[in-house]
């Protein structure tokens, strides 16, 4: 499964016009990049058969794409794997399962969740017809689902980290497993707008747990994660600022470990398509063209111009 190095992070793709999502799954495959990433939960949503990623997957040819993230509590174990091959086989290749246990404060019987998500990935794997560990990976933040990730899935896909958990990430998973954080981005020069639109983004994370827990243990404090996040938060979260600066803050990225990078561009539209943002990109980027053929294989370290060029 070949997700190249940079891919494209959307909440438009589980939450916007269905017809707009198809043309645009098409546009970023054509503009090189390799993957797209469904945010939100798919998995409670009420096209939660995998009906949206089927479609993005019919409207590429090349690019992988994961829905990112199915909540175990929405969907049984059997229910998933019987709507994993309902796709064509053809597809089903790029498909690439993004499974996680959500937030108490939203999951109706959340609990003990480490445990319940172990469980789950047992039941998928005695099932007549299983969900392979090649086509799943765990949306995990945390060391302890992070290294069930490295031995019961491909690997992880984390939001919302600092690079310095993308390295310390790689080192509990290892050299072979998939490790493709996510990094919000936001097209924007102006210190102080770029950081009002971060917040703006990163407000409904802030009362997540979860999420606090693991920027705690990341250095934060809790005064940083006060007023809707510090500067330091918001700037370690969100890349920001110039071309070269973002395309620096990506390469750092996958110079620590990172096999692939799914970009979050972040706009005022929370569900909308930025397709000239992610045009931008694809001029800052232009070295993700250039696929891997396996995510066990590091990308080569250097500085933003010596992995992306410049604009």
């Amino acid at each position: 499964m070949d997700l190249g190095r940079i891919g494209i992070w959307s909440l438009a793709f589980t939450h916007g016009d269905r017809g707009v999502a198809r043309e645009a799954a098409a546009e970023l495959e054509e503009l090189g990049f390799g993957a797209l990433w469904l945010g939100g939960n798919p998995g409670g949503n009420p096209r939660g058969d995998l009906a949206t990623t089927a479609e993005l997957l019919a409207a590429t040819t090349r690019a992988v794409v994961s829905p990112a993230c199915i909540s175990m509590w929405h969907q049984p174990a059997s229910a998933l794997a019987a709507a994993y091959h309902a796709v064509p086989a053809l597809m089903r290749d790029r498909l690439l399962l993004g499974l996680g246990v959500g937030h108490p404060e939203t999951e109706q019987g959340y609990h003990r969740p480490y445990t319940s998500l172990r469980d789950y990935l047992d039941e998928l794997d005695d099932l007549p017809a299983p969900v392979p560990r090649p086509a799943r990976l765990l949306c995990a933040h945390g060391p302890r689902m992070t290294r069930l990730a490295a031995a019961r899935a491909a690997g992880v896909q984390p939001h919302l980290t600092t690079t310095d958990h993308t390295a310390r990430t790689r080192v509990l998973l290892g050299d072979g497993p998939l490790l493709a954080p996510s990094v919000s981005v936001v097209l924007e020069t102006d210190p102080g707008r770029a950081r009002r639109m971060a917040r703006t983004a990163l407000a409904p994370y802030l009362a997540q747990p979860n999420y606090a827990n693991n920027w705690l243990r990341s250095g934060f404090t809790a005064d940083d994660l006060a007023a809707n996040g510090s500067d330091r938060l918001i700037d370690a979260l969100f890349a920001w600022g110039t071309a070269d600066r973002i395309a620096g803050q990506i390469a750092e990225r996958l110079a620590v470990g990172a096999d692939h990078v799914a970009v979050q561009v972040v706009t005022k539209a929370t569900y909308g398509f930025p397709r000239a943002e992610w045009r931008a990109l694809a001029r800052i980027l232009p070295d993700m063209h250039h696929f891997v053929p396996a995510w066990g294989a590091r990308p080569p370290t250097g500085t933003a111009v010596d992995l992306f060029g410049t604009d």
